[in-house]
Order: structure tokens, then sequence, then C-alpha cells
């Protein structure tokens, strides 16, 4: 455990981040997690057993992490941001009946040739969104 938060307050530092509770618990939560969660779920979590943030302070640590290469804001669907830790290229399944979500890996798919792109339109990224049933809601 103290292995784990000597990594977490590593990587912050390394970043050029002052470590603060909030930032360290906010990174702590997205990295112990998979489920691509929104600013209400992390503050949800974190007031369980003691409530010490606010959405404010949520929004604030996500945007400094953000802004630092160590979490990903996700628009899986409309309206609702979710954040995650793992910053790797990956692409994501959403389940569209219990609405789970899945990281899938990046060399899943052939490669999208953004060359094929129209003529004045230049493609620097993208990532693929699966949306369908996972395997608990098809049984």
């Amino acid at each position: 455990m103290q292995q784990q938060a000597n990594a977490i307050i590593q990587t912050l530092k390394s970043r050029g981040l002052r470590v603060t509770p909030q930032r360290f618990a906010v990174y702590a939560n997205l990295l112990s997690r998979a489920d691509h969660p929104t600013v209400e779920q992390i503050l949800t979590d974190l007031n369980k057993d003691f409530p010490v943030s606010s959405q404010a302070t949520i929004y604030s640590s996500l945007q400094t992490l953000r802004e630092a290469g160590l979490v990903r804001e996700v628009l899986l669907e409309e309206g609702v941001s979710r954040y995650d830790a793992n910053v790797e290229p990956h692409h994501h399944f959403c389940c569209r009946q219990c609405g789970a979500i899945e990281d899938i890996a990046w060399n899943t798919f052939q490669c999208v040739e953004l060359k094929s792109l129209r003529p004045g339109l230049c493609g620097e990224t993208y990532e693929v969104t699966v949306q369908g049933l996972c395997d608990r809601c098809t049984n």
C-alpha cells in the first residue's frame, strides 16, 4: 500500500505537480478502477468514508492531472465527461444496455488510414468507440 502511494507521489512530482491530498486522492481513485467514472462517481467514491471533497475540487484536480498528461477525458456519450488514468492509446466498448465501459487494445483494429480523408482534411488522431451488448447483457 505504501509502495503504491509512493509511486503515485513520485509520478505527480515527476510531472511538476505539487502533491495535494485532493490530487493524490483523485489520481489514486482513477488508477484503481477501469470503469471510466464521471466527476460525480469520483466524488461519491472519495466521500464515502469521510466527506472532504467538493465537486469543484474534483474538477480542478482532474483538469490539473489532464494538463499534466496523467488523465484523459473520455466522451463516450453526449454531454457526459468520463475520466481515465490509462493515457496509452486505446479504444472503448460501451454496452448500450447496462452502460458498462471496457478498454479495447489499440491494435485490435486494422490501422485507420487518415490519409484517406478528403483533400483539405488533415487527420491527426482517432479513437474507435464500439457500441453494442456486453456478455452479461447478451446472456
